[in-house]
């Protein structure tokens, strides 16, 4: 027999009353713990910075940690997506410090703003003491409700004649039998041609310690790096920069062609990186420094850096989903 049920009746009913004591704490604990104090600022949005007169994209992301503490992350005009400690929120108005990342100058940078339904405003100061003004939205959530049925494939590199792309600058970019060619750093390179879900092939080749990258909707970019040999990386080849870290590296020396595969739809991304899958069916959260605009609900084009010294690049076909 089994010696529980040979001790007496009352010793029973501790073992079973302790039991359910111990339960019913450890779901009180879960419970504490799982329904943190919602505030209307979380959330993620869309900011559009006034600098002189001129719109320029920034994004924020605000969520809980534990009951009581505010945190999240933001992408500034230029840079990758940095964590903040603390987002102070009281009386419907915000603020938060982060250290300088790219930016000139010695002083942090610091934003303070204000809840308004979904809208939120104020003033920025980045590090070289100048302060601008900013609008932003909450941003789209992009979820796709059924998969996308795809169209014809559009060649954007052919000839000898650089068509449906421009470039915001003095252009340096040329095209040779199909290969784009940027020798040097200047202007980036644009399609004329915007797009919504698609999927996307180029091929690419960098000299040793150069750098470029590819933009999707013109707003989230793909790392083109020299990596051979580095760990994966937020900063390198294959990465969402600053938020998407790929798998594995596989990147090939520099001077060969390299191959990027990328399907975006919504904000889910997949891509394979020289034939092999990097990335797998991941979220982006929003923009990342570079971006022409923040309007992440807008078709956008795709734009290649061109500032960051010599790149070229080849065969690049996207494939817009069918409207």
């Amino acid at each position: 027999m089994n010696r529980l049920f040979q001790t007496k009746p009352y010793s029973i009913y501790r073992y079973f009353s302790l039991s359910a004591l111990m339960l019913l704490l450890a779901v009180l604990t879960i419970n504490s713990y799982a329904k943190p104090l919602a505030s209307p600022l979380e959330g993620r949005w869309d900011i559009t910075v006034d600098m002189n007169g001129k719109p320029a994209p920034s994004w924020l992301e605000v969520r809980h940690s534990g009951n009581k503490t505010l945190i999240g992350q933001f992408t500034s005009v230029s840079g990758s997506a940095r964590p903040i400690s603390e987002v102070h929120f009281k009386d419907g108005k915000f603020n938060f410090t982060i250290p300088p990342q790219w930016e000139q100058g010695d002083g942090d940078f610091s934003l303070e703003g204000t809840l308004q339904g979904d809208k939120i405003s104020g003033t920025v100061k980045v590090p070289d003491g100048k302060t601008y003004n900013w609008t932003g939205v909450r941003a789209p959530s992009l979820r796709r409700t059924t998969q996308p049925t795809w169209g014809k494939p559009i060649k954007l590199t052919e000839g000898n004649t650089i068509k449906g792309w421009h470039t915001e600058g003095t252009n340096q970019w040329m095209i040779q039998n199909g290969v784009l060619k940027s020798e040097k750093s200047g202007a980036n390179l644009i399609t004329d041609q915007k797009f919504d879900d698609f999927k996307l092939h180029a091929e690419f080749r960098i000299p040793k310690g150069s750098n470029s990258g590819l933009y999707l909707r013109g707003r989230y970019e793909v790392q083109v790096t020299d990596s051979k040999g580095m760990e994966p990386s937020l900063d390198q080849l294959g990465a969402v920069y600053g938020f998407i870290v790929p798998s594995e590296m596989v990147a090939k020396e520099p001077g060969e062609w390299q191959t990027f595969d990328v399907t975006l739809v919504g904000r889910m991304i997949t891509l394979d990186v020289n034939g092999k899958r990097v990335i797998t069916n991941q979220e982006i959260p929003g923009i990342t420094g570079g971006a022409l605009d923040s309007n992440e609900g807008e078709p956008g084009p795709i734009y290649i850096q061109g500032d960051h010294g010599p790149v070229e690049y080849r065969n690049i076909i996207i494939t817009p989903a069918a409207k």
